[in-house]
């Protein structure tokens, strides 16, 4: 099977108080432009997205950013991308991004990056998707997302294989190994039709 060609990143339009936060944001940039996977955005220039966008712009990357026109007209897009994807609606723009990525990254962030990260596993939950979901955990920033989860199903909201629909990886640099590892399933061509 083929390896990951592409990645979106799901990640904050606010860098954080820590410094931390961008600096992991610009080193997982560098290392998706080094292992030649397309990065997959939401195609802002502000916080850790655009962060992750410069960074991996400066290596010599390729960037899709996916927006829809109400941010674009606020004027957060971000304009050095390879390709900027303009959308109807935030649902149009989620739909995209998972058309275009084999692999699905939460990465430090807020209600945004929350949401994407939840919808994308709530589809996998339904069975609309089998591609990987890696929470990158920044020196601790996953605990509470993970924590929700492990609540959810402890309290028998969630099935007990809800854990087995992401994988908490620890730093950036254990995040690029395990892209390394991955390969494209079968499968992945044909779920776009589900949704």
């Amino acid at each position: 099977m083929p390896a990951i060609r592409s990645a979106a990143v799901f990640c904050g339009s606010r860098n954080g108080h820590a410094p931390k936060y961008r600096a992991a944001a610009l080193e997982l940039g560098a290392g998706l432009a080094a292992a030649d996977i397309t990065l997959v955005f939401g195609g802002g220039r502000v916080g850790l997205m655009g962060a992750v966008a410069d960074a991996t712009l400066a290596g010599g990357g390729r960037v899709t950013g996916v927006i829809p026109e109400f941010l674009e007209q606020w004027e957060v897009a971000h304009g050095g991308v390879t390709e900027l994807i303009v959308t109807d609606s935030m649902h149009t723009r989620k739909r995209r991004m998972f058309e275009l990525s084999d692999v699905f990254i939460s990465f430090a962030g807020g209600l945004g990056t929350f949401d994407e990260t939840f919808e994308i596993l709530t589809w996998r939950q339904l069975r609309l998707h089998d591609k990987p979901v890696l929470i990158c955990d920044v020196d601790g920033s996953a605990a509470p997302l993970t924590h929700l989860i492990e609540s959810a199903v402890a309290e028998g909201f969630a099935p007990p294989n809800a854990r087995d629909f992401y994988e908490v990886i620890y730093g950036v640099p254990a995040l690029l190994a395990r892209l390394a590892q991955l390969e494209i399933g079968a499968e992945a061509v044909a779920q776009t039709a589900r949704l």
